[in-house]
């Protein structure tokens, strides 16, 4: 299974938590295409199995943790979400607790806690400390995990947390946001979530700037990140560049990208 899932997903859960996006209309548009659906229920399968029959070997453990938040993005209820996301939240828990080093489990583990936070009203904020602490073990660990996941993680994280009461920050947000594209900066989801966080702050020349090189680069990132692990990121990716172009008053480009 590639990281495209979790890319999409875990920019997914930032928005649905903090900004409220309706999960019904999330879960209605990943069903006009059933494909990523289905890979991500062949793939909890398959880690499943690898893991019952090898329990304490840390890759599995920390796979099928990876596994449980990616289809965790597709449930369509409270109990069912949270059912995954404490599979993956027990996983990884048992992969640090053979070696508290592995970099994976941390950064999956702040993955599933994210989605358990989802279901919670009370006790959501203490998840999202954990998750920082995870994410940041991640980051000291293996910063180029996930083509720079850790700090991607805690850049959105720190900006859509509120200030008041929780671990917001825009410097920090911004501190990580801009490692994860130093870290790979040819990912088109780093560079993304950069742009539309100057969007965001209103920052519109250093967002032109990055719709710019984002938009110079993606003859080589369609090359890159090919093939149908990678076709529903495409289809999120083209779609916020289109919304960005639309934000900055660019011109709609209307072809369609070969993937």
């Amino acid at each position: 299974m590639s990281c495209a899932t979790t890319n999409l997903g875990l920019r997914r859960w930032f928005f649905a938590y903090w900004l409220m996006i309706s999960w019904a209309a999330l879960a209605s548009a990943s069903a006009s295409d059933p494909a990523p659906l289905a890979r991500a229920q062949q793939a909890y399968a398959q880690s499943q199995a690898l893991y019952r029959e090898h329990p304490q070997e840390i890759k599995a453990a920390w796979q099928f943790g990876r596994a449980c938040f990616d289809l965790a993005d597709f449930a369509t209820n409270k109990a069912q979400r949270a059912a995954l996301a404490q599979q993956g939240i027990a996983a990884c828990r048992n992969a640090l607790a053979a070696d508290t080093n592995s970099a994976p489990a941390h950064y999956y583990l702040g993955l599933d806690m994210g989605q358990l936070a989802q279901t919670r009203t009370l006790g959501a904020l203490r998840l999202v400390n954990e998750m920082e602490r995870e994410f940041l073990d991640a980051s000291r660990l293996d910063a180029a995990f996930d083509y720079g996941g850790p700090d991607r993680a805690l850049g959105l994280l720190y900006r859509d947390a509120p200030s008041f009461g929780s671990i917001g920050s825009r410097t920090k947000a911004r501190q990580h946001l801009l490692r994860a594209v130093e870290l790979a900066p040819g990912d088109p989801e780093n560079r993304l979530n950069l742009l539309e966080t100057y969007l965001k702050w209103n920052e519109r020349k250093e967002a032109r700037a990055q719709l710019d090189v984002l938009e110079n680069g993606l003859p080589s990132a369609r090359a890159k990140f090919s093939g149908a692990a990678w076709a529903g990121s495409w289809a999120d990716w083209d779609s916020r560049i289109e919304a960005a172009r639309k934000a900055l008053g660019e011109p709609a480009r209307l072809e369609s990208p070969r993937h």
